[in-house]
């Protein structure tokens, strides 16, 4: 049973990829992190000897904290952290635990080096419909949750790209893009890591809107109507993006508990109505 202090993977599993995920923050070795260069979805890494110096940025933030066991360094930083005066809880049996729990783990080979504010940038072009939103969604909930999501001209996405060193995607050429019969959004899935059955099922909801198949998936013509309105609704696409994660959120919430749920109406068969007793006047 884990103490007051520290949280179960189970726990932690049923928050990551929603909008109540607390930062995680990964301080495992050199050693460790190069033996399994993995992280939990949208885990930073840490070095946990100069917690004093980064202690500060949490501030506000509920915060869960991993090494490689769920040991000293984890459960020192935690209570580093919460001597600051932010809510923190170390991992209970740390990276190890997570992985043989087969938890999700975003493979950090396939992403660019870190900005000086530790965040990925990421070009794509401007006025998304579908995958230019599911994509920003996956990276914002699974990747980086502080990531730069730039949106410019599609003749500029190369140049901008390799100018503020930012990986481009859903453009023709590029490794994060459109591969065969599979959309951007699948692509990230696949070289992420991520493959769970909850993305999966978005996944072909996704492919079914973005690639005119809609036949995929019942629900793939309802997100492209909803993905047409949204680009009509906003002029600017960080704030149509903003919007629209509500919608994402909402489908793997969705794909991941609500699959087997039905809706009919009414919900259960009225009983007649009962006849009036005889007058006994």
């Amino acid at each position: 049973m884990p103490s007051p202090t520290e949280i179960t993977v189970s726990q932690l599993a049923r928050l990551v990829g929603t909008p109540e995920a607390p930062a995680i923050v990964d301080v495992r070795s050199s050693e460790h992190f190069d033996a399994d260069p993995r992280f939990i979805p949208c885990a930073l890494r840490r070095d946990a000897a100069q917690v004093d110096a980064w202690a500060q940025e949490y501030r506000g933030q509920k915060v869960v904290v991993t090494c490689q066991h769920g040991g000293k360094l984890s459960q020192g930083v935690a209570a580093w952290l919460r001597n600051e005066g932010i809510e923190s809880e170390s991992l209970e049996g740390g990276h190890d635990a997570w992985a043989t729990e087969r938890g999700l783990l975003v493979d950090s080979r396939k992403l660019l080096p870190r900005d000086a504010r530790q965040r990925t940038a990421w070009v794509t072009r401007s006025r998304p419909k579908v995958d230019r939103i599911a994509c920003p969604w996956l990276i914002r909930r699974f990747v980086d949750r502080d990531a730069v999501l730039l949106f410019v001209n599609p003749t500029e996405v190369a140049g901008v790209a390799e100018r503020f060193h930012a990986a481009p995607y859903d453009v023709e050429g590029v490794f994060w893009s459109h591969r065969a019969e599979r959309c951007s959004f699948d692509t990230f899935i696949a070289e992420l890591g991520l493959v769970s059955p909850a993305l999966d099922r978005l996944a072909l909801i996704v492919r079914g809107a973005d690639t005119a198949r809609q036949d995929l998936a019942p629900e793939a013509a309802g997100l492209l109507a909803a993905s047409f309105g949204y680009s009509r609704m906003y002029k600017d696409d960080l704030e149509q993006l903003e919007h629209a994660m509500e919608l994402y959120d909402a489908l793997y919430r969705w794909a991941r508990d609500a699959v087997e749920e039905t809706h009919n109406w009414p919900a259960t068969k009225a009983k007649p109505a009962k006849a009036p007793e005889p007058s006994r006047a």
